[in-house]
């Protein structure tokens, strides 16, 4: 009898690891939660974050190696999609569409809010006119405006050159989305780089260009308070009134993504198809994590988990 019982259970054990080893070369992967190695898709405008957070999680778990593709938000979904990678990081959940598509495929897409990022206009230095109104924003992006002396009367600076990280990027998405309410960017005097570095660069030599990027983009990494910009470019400020003034116009720090008072706001996310529940989904939960929410922290971004009290205070002066 226990014979018996003894070849039932080697031919069991070797029935299972049979059937494992046949799933594992039908999907080739043999990554785990924390091991292992695999490719991810990211809009380009997070790459700063993204090697951040690489680092870190890279030195947690020395076992795993993760290779980031940095390409526009539609080719980053496109290849979720396709079952070419399994974690894209965007700033826009899945469609409806995308969504059901991956269900009747027998997938569980997953959208894991990670961040709320400023979207960010820019500027050179030489630009005194560094405050725009929203309203003022989609009359340039529409085609309305072309020139700076249609915005502030008696501006000598001509015509506006208006600069994005790429055509098919997060940025150009949120303008005609969330500014423009669909309608297209329409106009001449505006154009794509490839890369928000692209951006920075252009807008540094042409007085009279803006640049539009994620503010991720923009923090002097010595200053870690966050509230210290690059030095070679101005950062606009931005009104929700008509007509905007120092006053009334806000930077897209922490606070005033937190408050509402910064009005280009949209957020980041991990959008997950890992059949698996690996690496993908390893990477991603840190991310969401407080070791990976902190790093979202110090990045000048505002983290989804954040636990942030603003409190204002008040300073006198000594006698």
């Amino acid at each position: 009898m226990y014979k018996n019982l003894f070849y039932s259970l080697v031919g069991f054990t070797l029935l299972f690891g049979l059937l494992s080893c046949e799933s594992k070369s039908k999907s080739g992967r043999t990554d785990t939660y924390s091991s292992g190695a695999i490719s991810f898709a990211s809009d380009e405008s997070f790459s700063p974050i993204i090697d951040e957070q690489i680092q870190v999680f890279e030195a947690t778990y020395p076992k795993a190696h993760l290779t980031p593709i940095y390409t526009n938000e539609t080719e980053a979904v496109n290849l979720l999609l396709s079952d070419s990678i399994y974690l894209a990081v965007t700033s826009r959940n899945f469609t409806k569409k995308e969504f059901d598509n991956l269900k009747a495929r027998n997938f569980l897409p997953q959208a894991i809010p990670l961040a709320y990022d400023g979207l960010a206009l820019i500027c050179n230095n030489q630009n005194t006119d560094s405050c725009i109104s929203v309203k003022d924003v989609k009359r340039i992006l529409s085609g309305e405006v072309k020139n700076w002396d249609d915005i502030t009367p008696g501006s000598k600076r001509g015509e506006i050159w208006v600069c994005f990280d790429n055509k098919q990027s997060s940025t150009v998405h949120y303008c005609v989305d969330s500014i423009l309410g669909g309608k297209p960017i329409n106009s001449p005097n505006i154009f794509a780089a490839k890369t928000s570095k692209e951006v920075i660069d252009y807008v540094e030599k042409t007085p009279n260009a803006i640049g539009i990027i994620g503010s991720n983009w923009l923090n002097d990494k010595r200053d870690t308070t966050n509230t210290t910009w690059k030095k070679n470019i101005t950062v606009m400020s931005i009104s929700k009134f008509d007509k905007a003034t120092p006053l009334n116009s806000w930077k897209p720090y922490q606070a005033w993504l937190l408050d509402g008072k910064y009005p280009f706001v949209r957020t980041i996310y991990a959008l997950l198809n890992d059949p698996l529940d690996a690496l993908p989904w390893g990477f991603a939960h840190f991310m969401e994590q407080p070791k990976g929410q902190l790093i979202i922290f110090k990045s000048g971004l505002l983290p989804v988990r954040g636990d942030i009290v603003i409190r204002d205070v008040s300073v006198n002066g000594g006698k």
